[in-house]
């Protein structure tokens, strides 16, 4: 059983157990011990998104490195993928993200980059959870000139807004294209408007006001509502929405309609078939994603893998089967040509891009895609929930099955990061689906 780590780091209520000042000095303590298989000064990277409470996790993550001999670079605000370009950029042993992402402002969480970018596999965090545990690095104090130091760097902003802008065609420019930007008042605020804007773009910036309260608070991907209605207000060609750590990016067409992660990774992969960049022809998702992407990879002579749901699970199967474009439903989009995690702002230039250069609106490019009806339901849980043991719900879920046969399938998982269970039911009938969903709902909710 995993005691801190979840399936994207460790996360909870920031000053309640496991989000603790406490914790998260022996998680600093435990990460440098673990990068300290060398000789010389070792380095480990500190950024975080705009939540109040990242002030107290960064001092006390700093603090345990710093107690172990090893030194800090501290970057302030930038988004995931930025906090693990500097890591190996500047050829850090590890990099850490204090951000929860997409939940609210009271939540924090902490995720590691070992020194390739990459997110720690399960083996590595069951490590450090054995080492905060068990208590072996107790005895372990440098003292004198041996203690760790830590300083700022305060460039990390710019290096990532030159990685992002070399990433689009220098042939190509933004001129003319107006774009409605909302940041969720997260850790894009101070990069994303920038890199848009130096490239010829006009920009209505939502959620760029950060207060260390009002991450995610109705903006952002998660609220794409808002977004949407300013692109119709405006008149925008497009509107863009991305989450609270800059790792996901959710899109509007000009008329208002929101595009989510399956038709954006469905447009990008079927320009990679065009410039014979999808690597084996295939397209690397999670299970959460709709049939109909399924099928629009069949159609243009492709195919798709799914993985378990987290973003981390997508880049290990690419990692390990050699491939180089994947995503989730929700947003997260991996080109791991240019980086090793998920990047909003890097999706963004992407379809960018595509539609300067096929001059057509996202309402058309998206029709590459055709979705099947999916409810999700989530149903919050005061603790464990064991759907085995839950009377006839297994019964259920069987009968349901095989009356939407082959087209149709049903998903129950417990959520990572949060207690829920998350219902998703798929389907060509809306009605159908839609009570088949409610109906497992409740039985989990009063089980």
């Amino acid at each position: 059983m995993r005691k801190l780590f979840g399936t994207d780091g460790i996360r909870g209520v920031a000053n309640i157990y496991p989000m603790t000042t406490e914790i998260a000095m022996q998680v600093g303590r435990a990460i440098a011990f673990i990068v300290k298989n060398r000789n010389g000064r070792h380095r480990i990277v500190i950024g975080k998104d705009t939540r109040q409470s990242g002030y107290m996790i960064e001092n006390a993550l700093a603090a345990g490195i710093c107690s172990m001999g090893v030194d800090v670079l501290l970057v302030g605000p930038l988004p995931t993928p930025g906090i693990a370009l500097i890591t190996t950029s500047m050829r850090a042993d590890a990099g850490v993200v204090i951000s929860a992402s997409h939940n609210p402002f009271q939540d924090n969480g902490v995720k590691i980059f070992s020194s390739d970018g990459f997110k720690l596999p399960d083996k590595v965090e069951a490590e450090i959870e054995d080492l905060i545990f068990s208590q072996k690095m107790a005895a372990l104090r440098p003292v004198a000139e041996e203690v760790g130091r830590a300083k700022r760097i305060d460039d990390a902003k710019g290096r990532y807004i030159v990685f992002l802008k070399n990433i689009f065609p220098k042939k190509q420019s933004l001129d003319g294209m107006h774009i409605v930007l909302d940041c969720a008042n997260g850790a894009t605020y101070g990069v994303a408007p920038l890199v848009l804007e130096e490239l010829g773009a006009k920009v209505t910036t939502l959620g760029v006001n950060p207060d260390g309260k009002n991450i995610n608070h109705k903006c952002g991907a998660l609220h794409p509502e808002l977004m949407a209605e300013k692109v119709k207000e405006t008149g925008a060609d497009i509107g863009l929405a991305l989450d609270g750590d800059g790792d996901r990016l959710i899109v509007c067409d000009e008329k208002g309609k929101v595009v989510d992660g399956d038709h954006i990774m469905a447009l990008c992969a079927k320009d990679l078939m065009k410039k014979r960049k999808l690597r084996k022809k295939t397209l690397v998702t999670t299970v959460m994603s709709n049939m109909g992407l399924d099928i629009a990879m069949q159609q243009m002579g492709g195919k798709m893998v799914r993985t378990n749901v987290g973003d981390r699970y997508v880049v290990e199967e690419m990692r390990r089967k050699g491939y180089s474009f994947g995503g989730e439903q929700s947003g997260h989009l991996i080109f791991l040509d240019h980086i090793t995690t998920g990047d909003g702002n890097l999706a963004a230039l992407r379809l960018l891009s595509i539609m300067q250069k096929r001059q057509k609106p996202v309402s058309e490019l998206a029709r590459v895609m055709e979705s099947y009806p999916q409810v999700l339901k989530n149903v919050r849980t005061t603790g464990p929930v064991d759907l085995e043991l839950l009377p006839d719900f297994k019964k259920t879920v069987s009968k349901m099955e095989k009356k939407l046969g082959k087209r149709g399938r049903i998903l129950v998982r417990a959520s990572g990061t949060e207690p829920v269970i998350r219902v998703m039911v798929e389907g060509e009938n809306q009605i159908t689906i839609t009570r088949m969903a409610d109906e497992l709902g409740d039985m989990i909710a009063g089980g």
